[in-house]
């Protein structure tokens, strides 16, 4: 039997369940009984703890503030409990904690008392002005006044909206999503993907040779060295950082492919598709044999275990290849990029580069086929029709 007392003429109620060493509070206000644990164990603590959450729920009662229904910091709650379970080994742990933040900087301080009916489109809208207009500094950051978040950071907070309303949705908490597109929008303009062409290539890698062959001391030499080869396997497997991130010496093998009587490496990878397989061109076997060589490495050892990022930015930046003339930063997805575009220059079968970068032939046409020059067949565009010779009178 759970031990129970009453406060202010029986409408609050102090109880403990058997098996909880906690007090509860409960109330029924508004047509709906309410409920709250103390988070005390000691009785009087507990009495004066409800006196206060009481008297709270009396005030915002009478000033109309009182929800029935959930609130969105309510539903945000049920979606953090559940995304962080049930994308566990699926999605990245920075990508889950980078939703999170999003929720806790900004979704929540904006629409967290409100209820879930009153999130409406407008409201919305109203929640990307208010963006515009203010942003949280980060640690050691001064305030800008002119600094205004870019459309894809307003893109991500509205997609972390749309999955907490979707938790009350599943719920039974919201009959219906509001609609969330953004008024006003214009056609967004397709870019190509940053990339480095043949020469800027060729820059890089030499400046990456130079680097390592010029450092002394030991430790350094390394990362160089590593730095050089890492860039030397990205541009010549279309690999994606994070998959060769996760890449071990047992994934890859020296084979001689039939077709083209080269020496290549045959890779098993493991990133975002699942696990693929890639065949490298000849120009990756060398810089694999020398972190081999460097290493002395057992199978389930990575090849690259330390990030090079920052030597990698450090390169881009004193050659003058960080940005490229559309203004786009560079980085070492940039280096997939090339493979591809590459790739497409040579003539290569866009469906066969799809299947080897394990991605699809429509991104591909979107965002690299379309902005390569040599993939437009002049034979058949600069057709003419043969001009018809006009017959003389001859009378």
């Amino acid at each position: 039997m759970a031990e129970h007392h009453t406060l202010f003429g029986g409408k609050l109620h102090v109880y403990k369940r058997p098996n909880s060493r906690y007090w509860q509070c409960s109330a029924y206000l508004k047509g709906k009984n309410r409920r709250m644990s103390t988070k005390e164990e000691s009785l009087q603590l507990a009495k004066e703890f409800a006196e206060d959450w009481y008297l709270d729920l009396r005030g915002r009662a009478r000033d109309g503030n009182l929800k029935n229904e959930k609130t969105f910091k309510q539903a945000a709650e049920q979606f953090r409990r559940e995304y962080e379970v049930i994308t566990e080994g699926q999605r990245s742990e920075r990508y889950v904690q980078g939703m999170m933040k999003k929720l806790d900087n900004y979704l929540i301080p904006f629409f967290g008392e409100k209820g879930l009916s009153e999130i409406t489109p407008g409201l919305v809208q109203e929640y990307r002005i208010y963006r515009q207009t203010n942003h949280v500094l980060k640690p050691f950051h001064k305030p800008d006044p002119n600094q205004r978040p870019n459309r894809n950071t307003i893109h991500q907070e509205i997609v972390a909206l749309r999955q907490t309303l979707k938790t009350a949705v599943r719920h039974g908490w919201l009959d219906r999503l509001p609609d969330l597109s953004t008024p006003y929008r214009a056609s967004s303009k397709i870019t190509r993907r940053a990339w480095f062409s043949p020469d800027e290539y060729r820059q890089l890698y030499e400046a990456t040779r130079r680097r390592a062959k010029a450092t002394r001391r030991a430790h350094h030499r390394w990362s160089c060295e590593q730095l050089h080869d890492y860039v030397l396997l990205m541009a010549n497997t279309g690999l994606r950082p994070d998959e060769i991130k996760r890449l071990e010496y047992r994934d890859v093998e020296v084979v001689e492919d039939e077709a083209t009587d080269e020496t290549i490496l045959l890779i098993s990878v493991r990133g975002k598709r699942g696990v693929g397989y890639c065949k490298s061109m000849p120009g990756a076997v060398r810089p694999f044999e020398r972190l081999v060589e460097r290493n002395n490495p057992e199978p389930d050892d990575l090849l690259f275990p330390k990030s090079h990022a920052e030597l990698l930015n450090r390169i881009l930046e004193e050659e003058g290849l960080k940005f490229d003339r559309e203004g786009q930063r560079r980085t070492a997805y940039s280096l997939r990029h090339t493979y591809i575009c590459m790739r497409l220059s040579e003539g290569a079968d866009i469906y066969q580069i799809a299947k080897n970068c394990r991605t699809s032939v429509e991104m591909i046409q979107k965002y690299y086929a379309a902005h390569i020059a040599d993939s437009i067949d002049t034979a058949a565009v600069n057709v003419r029709k043969p001009k018809r010779k006009r017959v003389k009178d001859t009378d």
